[in-house]
């Protein structure tokens, strides 16, 4: 059965504040009231564990975690797990697209077959009319390649290495989809394994290989990796836990290599929070660039939209933040939240697919508010 509720609570959290700015005597003190009302309600939404982390001007950057890291030896959450971050992953992959754009290498509305000729082209698609600013923001109508019948069985492929031009062409092979929005939005992995391809033909270089030189070491990202065929996180690590007929099963060891540019990276909660609120803060893109990324379009969701890589939320009405949810076959899960400005953020690892998704988002709404 489902890990309940009352034991993820009776496990307290623990934290740390890492840094905070120094203050005089006349200035605002930091304030985790918030903090603390956000995970009391956190250790009552039924995952397995949540690792947290936070950052505002007043209380700078503090981590912590409710709930267990290990169902199997009770390892409680800290804060500075290991986890992948799954879709998350995205806003890397178009942070690097669009620095290329800023670089003159890469045009948002050239089509995917100026980049990669002749891929994208049957009875059904034409690259030739699709575009990259089209990919990073799902609106391209190429279907996902996990709908593919391969992919029904996912444990069957825990452990296998998947190239992503095999995932591209596996897409290729199905129908449009049909939940295409009326601005032609629909969510799709393999929009972004292309654009991963794109990056690697245009720089000679893999996607993991970019972020890294261009996002992870400028940053000091110290717990962030791109995992290629590697299997294990490194620890401490946030495990993994899915649902098999009711039950929590742990399936953290996993080769995500066909996730690629759509999934793959993996990092804690402290390196997530401080990528976005690079990001945001115009640390990694140049205005026009990051004026780009944030032009959005509905998608499908109540009252949410998505821009190039990143999604538009409104969580509570009229305070507009972004960020990039995820979810991955291990069952690990993101939510994070950043303002426009990137000066508040709130990162949450998730170890189990299994919780009151709309409570999380509540709470997180609710947090990144009354965050000073």
């Amino acid at each position: 059965m489902r890990y309940g509720t009352g034991a993820v609570a009776a496990v307290a959290f623990t934290a740390s504040l890492v840094t905070a700015p120094a203050a005089s005597a006349d200035a605002p003190r930091c304030d985790l009231r918030p903090v603390r009302t956000a995970m009391k309600a956190l250790g009552e939404v039924g995952a397995s564990g949540i690792s947290v982390a936070v950052k505002s001007p007043r209380c700078g950057e503090w981590s912590g975690g409710v709930g267990l890291a290990d169902l199997a030896t009770g390892r409680a959450v800290g804060g500075g797990e290991h986890s992948r971050i799954a879709s998350n992953t995205k806003t890397w992959t178009a942070t690097v697209v669009l620095q290329l754009v800023g670089e003159g290498k890469v045009e948002l509305d050239d089509s995917v077959d100026r980049y990669l000729p002749g891929l994208v082209r049957n009875e059904r698609y034409d690259g030739r009319k699709i575009t990259v600013r089209q990919l990073l923001r799902h609106t391209s109508g190429l279907p996902d390649y996990l709908d593919a019948p391969f992919w029904d069985d996912l444990d069957a492929h825990r452990w296998d290495h998947f190239d992503p031009l095999r995932t591209v062409e596996q897409a290729l092979a199905l129908p449009p989809p049909d939940d295409r929005t009326p601005d032609g939005f629909s969510y799709s992995n393999t929009n972004y394994n292309l654009a991963g391809l794109i990056v690697a033909k245009v720089t000679g270089h893999g996607i993991g290989t970019e972020i890294e030189q261009r996002i992870i070491k400028p940053l000091g990202l110290s717990g962030t990796y791109w995992p290629g065929d590697r299997t294990t996180l490194p620890e401490p690590d946030l495990r993994g836990y899915v649902d098999r007929d009711g039950t929590l099963v742990d399936r953290t060891e996993w080769n995500t290599s066909a996730a690629d540019a759509s999934g793959a990276l993996v990092s804690t909660g402290r390196d997530v929070t401080a990528f976005w609120t690079a990001l945001l803060s115009g640390r990694l893109l140049a205005p026009a660039q990051l004026a780009e990324m944030k032009q959005t379009v509905p998608d499908g969701s109540s009252g949410e939209r998505y821009g190039l890589g990143v999604e538009h939320y409104e969580r509570v009405p009229g305070f507009v933040t972004w960020g990039h949810s995820g979810y991955m076959e291990s069952g690990h899960k993101v939510r994070n939240a950043v303002t426009d400005d990137g000066r508040r953020a709130v990162t949450l690892l998730i170890g189990s697919e299994t919780f009151d998704s709309d409570r999380v988002d509540a709470i997180m709404g609710d947090l990144i508010r009354d965050l000073r």
